[in-house]
């Protein structure tokens, strides 16, 4: 909840792949408020024994959240998903706007890339910024069970990461109203 929050202050596009983390993490406790607590909240010494059940219902309501949209097994929250839609946007204004000039060369870069990743991981009618995501959450389960030398997902990640990082500075900068992304961005630097 406190790690959720500050992230998705400070980083979109890590607490988009926080929260999808947690779904799996969820589901490998079986959504059991027993494992839940004794795995995620009764080892942290960093929140009070009495906020300890606020952590608690926090997690179960993303559980009753993962229930209700069907996601039990697979999938991801309705909620990230929205957001990763308003990161498309984003991303597809960015290609346009002259504020976008610094993230249309990162783009570039992982452009040519796109069709081979998609042909990996599959999913052809969403949208490039969900499949890099999807790309950047598949490489981190990989390194997680030791395979991330193994996956052609990684080979691709070192074009992904960089786009996904300035989308995110940009969305930041956007709702913090430290650039207008209608100008050229040459105010955004001078401040």
């Amino acid at each position: 909840m406190d790690i959720a929050k500050a992230k998705r202050r400070e980083n979109i596009a890590e607490y988009i792949l926080y929260l999808w983390q947690l779904e799996d993490l969820l589901r490998a406790l079986q959504f059991s408020p027993e494992a839940i607590f004794s795995t995620l909240v009764a080892p942290r010494r960093d929140i009070a024994e009495e906020q300890k059940h606020v952590f608690l219902l926090w997690y179960l309501d993303l559980a009753n959240l993962l229930r209700q949209e069907g996601k039990e097994e697979k999938g991801h929250l309705e909620h990230t998903l929205h957001l990763i839609r308003d990161l498309h946007d984003l991303h597809l204004q960015l290609l346009k706007l002259p504020a976008g000039e610094h993230y249309r060369r990162t783009y570039a870069r992982l452009e040519p890339e796109l069709p081979r990743l998609r042909a990996v991981l599959g999913n052809p009618g969403i949208s490039d910024t969900e499949l890099c995501f999807r790309a950047l959450y598949a490489a981190m389960l990989y390194r997680i069970k030791g395979e991330g030398g193994k996956s052609a997902v990684s080979d691709t990640i070192e074009y992904i990461s960089p786009v996904v990082a300035e989308l995110a500075e940009m969305h930041r900068k956007a709702e913090t109203g430290e650039i207008d992304l209608f100008k050229d961005g040459k105010e955004e630097k001078n401040r």
